[in-house]
């Protein structure tokens, strides 16, 4: 397994991370019932070298954190690097089985005290190695908000903190000011090679600064990038929110990056992942874990450090901006953002052309750690 570090941490972090959203939290057709294949399958990461493990309060009302306490206990906690994410205020706005509604969210300092301290009964620790504020939105990111997430970083309660960008895929104007103004640890971000924007300007802006790394989630496009779909399926599940053409067009890109899948001798999932870590300041990979089968293939990919080639990597890009020469009605889906002139929300990505494409630089990877406190 490779780790990268936390920028301005001593915090080593395995480049493949396990979210336990897919067995934490009902959104995905599991449920409590599921709890041993979960946990089995976050104590099997960790043999194979994760030691990042990421996790919600706001899954499943808290179950998905609760279920963390088993693989902690296995591992040791000095050997996990352990996140988790704040914002909602699910205590108060529970929300319904199946609902794809937002909650309420709180990002004052009485709620951040009060959500860390029930954050932390939850996982039976006392401190979280990295805290993210939980699909945060522009006029959340306060001044307030930042000192109280210094202060619990002073009291040693959180160690690292960052922003967890969503629900949808986007939300450039809160990343670009975690990372030019806050200057925050890290920032999670959908990011995939069908899906390079915003991620990709991030992770310029990242190595710009210095001061962030990023986390890919949803790295296969939602299994676009995993060879498991044909034209004619259907979805009942948070694959049904996506635009048709995403799996129509999808399905006709995968078949332009053959060329590059072949030359790494690599499953096309696998290729993803290495795409993404041949970015210098993507700092780990979170796909969607649902059965050792997975968990193996996208571990190995995260121990290869034969990353992509300058010139692989510009042509994964050029086939992005020029829409895989499909034309404009194969484009990615519009992208969500908090910011216009009149403070509504808006869907049309606009790319920051200020921020340059910087010279090449190739991935470094870090030795394994000790442990997570090292």
């Amino acid at each position: 397994m490779l780790y990268r570090v936390i920028p301005h941490t001593e915090i080593k972090v395995s480049t493949l991370s396990f979210g336990n959203f897919i067995y934490g939290s009902g959104m995905w057709g599991k449920t409590a019932a599921d709890e041993p294949q979960g946990v089995a399958l976050q104590n099997k990461a960790f043999d194979l070298g994760v030691n990042f493990f990421d996790t919600a309060d706001a899954y499943d009302n808290g179950r998905a954190e609760q279920m963390m306490r088993e693989t902690i206990a296995y591992a040791g906690r000095d050997n996990i690097v352990l996140s988790t994410k704040f914002g909602y205020d699910f205590y108060s706005d529970p929300g319904s089985a199946g609902s794809h509604r937002e909650r309420k969210q709180d990002f004052s300092s009485a709620f951040l005290d009060f959500a860390l301290e029930q954050s932390l009964k939850r996982l039976n620790t006392d401190y979280i190695d990295l805290w993210q504020a939980h699909n945060i939105k522009l006029p959340q990111m306060t001044d307030e908000l930042r000192a109280s997430l210094e202060r619990l970083t002073r009291e040693g309660k959180i160690r690292a903190w960052g922003i967890a960008l969503g629900p949808a895929i986007g939300w450039r104007e809160e990343g670009a000011a975690a990372i030019e103004d806050w200057k925050c640890g890290t920032v999670q971000t959908v990011f995939n090679m069908l899906e390079q924007h915003p991620g990709r300007e991030f992770c310029v802006r990242s190595q710009r600064t210095g001061c962030t790394g990023i986390i890919s989630r949803v790295p296969h496009s939602s299994g676009i990038l995993q060879d498991i779909y044909t034209a004619d399926m259907t979805f009942t599940d948070h694959r049904k929110f996506r635009d048709r053409n995403w799996l129509v067009y999808g399905l006709k890109k995968v078949e332009l990056l053959r060329d590059i899948q072949r030359a790494h001798d690599c499953t096309l999932g696998q290729l993803a992942i290495k795409w993404l870590l041949s970015f210098p300041t993507l700092l780990s990979v979170q796909p969607n874990i649902a059965t050792e089968a997975e968990l193996q293939e996208f571990a190995a990919a995260s121990s290869d450090s034969r990353f992509l080639s300058e010139a692989e990597m510009k042509k994964i890009e050029d086939l992005v901006e020029n829409d895989f020469g499909f034309g404009a009605e194969a484009h990615a889906c519009d992208l969500k953002s908090s910011l216009t002139a009149s403070g509504v929300t808006r869907s049309e990505y606009q790319m920051d052309h200020a921020v340059p494409r910087l010279p090449w630089s190739a991935p470094t990877a870090v030795p394994q750690p000790a442990s997570a406190a090292s």
